[in-house]
């Protein structure tokens, strides 16, 4: 209790919070690094090499996203025995839509165990879609706007992969991730939030299809809506501006790097992971990794990779936790918490 107040006195604008549960999904499908090979019609252990995945999951053209975000939602209350009906708020926090309209977050709630009227909303952010929303229902929750939020992020990935491009096709993965959090007792919460968008990026990392800008009236071809990115261009703009960026979380936080006890990052790919471990200069146990295992699994990364944090005991009391991610836009958003 000492180091927490401790911790909330350093902080510029401390928010009461509490992660009250986790819960996670995956498609049925599993796609090794070995089947890939034969896929892309590689040699054995090239996309191994290059990707470093083991294994990812895929899911088959018959799942739907809002039935995978659902399930993820279902763990995260069965596993702390939470009602349904004490979730006055469920917000999407993912960057792939299930349609144009209506927003996600209808459809999660439509394939959901919550009761209909519960109040839904979207927050897309691309890669960093949760700590947006994370830090959105700490303000709610403090206005007193809802007591306890669900966040759900849920990504097929998948789906809008481009084959011919062997950069991306190599790190993607599917699943779904949620975090139900309410104000709990005032020892916990966010310390510090920090969002830039540099729009220089914009281009680097898109896909134009599905929107007002490629559409059936003013243009389109099958390309706009598979995954576009430039990979190296995007890497040394990110590193270019991160430290900057890290600084000034830290200091609206009032605390050090070598305060933070666990570091949950997006999980970009094995050369994002491996130049943050270096950069921050955390060891491998404090540094949460699940890319070898799932992939790049867009917005859904950050919450799995909290998710693992705590089924393995290392988001707890007293130990701050940093997440961290780069989202297409190019979009930074970190977050300094007190779980």
């Amino acid at each position: 209790m000492h180091f927490n107040n401790q911790f909330i006195q350093k902080a510029q604008h401390f928010i009461p919070l509490k992660i009250i549960s986790t819960g996670v999904a995956l498609p049925d499908g599993k796609l090794t690094s070995d089947e890939l090979d034969q896929k892309l019609n590689k040699p054995h252990g090239y996309t191994l090499k290059r990707s470093g995945i083991e294994y990812r999951y895929h899911a088959d053209y018959q799942l739907n996203q809002a039935d995978l975000a659902a399930q993820a939602l279902n763990d995260a209350l069965a596993r702390h025995h939470i009602a349904a009906d004490s979730i006055d708020l469920l917000i999407c926090a993912s960057a792939l839509k299930v349609q144009a309209l209506p927003y996600c977050a209808a459809h999660i709630l439509q394939a959901s165990n919550l009761p209909d009227k519960t109040a839904t909303l979207d927050v897309n952010v691309s890669c960093v879609s949760f700590i947006s929303a994370l830090n959105l229902a700490g303000c709610l929750i403090n206005s007193g706007s809802y007591q306890r939020i669900a966040i759900v992020s849920a990504e097929l990935a998948s789906r809008g992969l481009n084959w011919e491009d062997e950069e991306s096709s190599m790190i993607f993965g599917d699943g779904a991730a949620c975090a139900i959090v309410e104000k709990g007792d005032g020892q916990s919460g966010i310390l510090s939030f920090l969002q830039e968008t540099h729009t220089a990026g914009i281009d680097l990392c898109q896909i134009k299809g599905g929107g007002t800008r490629c559409n059936l009236r003013t243009g389109m071809k099958d390309s706009d809506f598979l995954f576009h990115m430039q990979g190296k261009p995007l890497f040394k703009l990110a590193s270019s501006l991160i430290e900057p960026f890290m600084t000034k979380l830290m200091q609206l936080s009032g605390l050090q790097l070598e305060d933070i006890v666990t570091v949950i990052p997006h999980q970009a790919s094995h050369l994002s992971l491996e130049h943050m471990r270096k950069r921050l200069k955390v060891s491998q146990q404090a540094l949460i990794d699940i890319y070898r295992f799932r992939g790049n699994q867009v917005a859904a990364s950050i919450p799995s990779a909290l998710h693992e944090a705590v089924i393995t005991d290392r988001f707890q009391a007293n130990h701050p936790a940093m997440l961290i991610g780069t989202a297409a836009g190019l979009t930074f958003a970190g977050m300094i918490l007190l779980p």
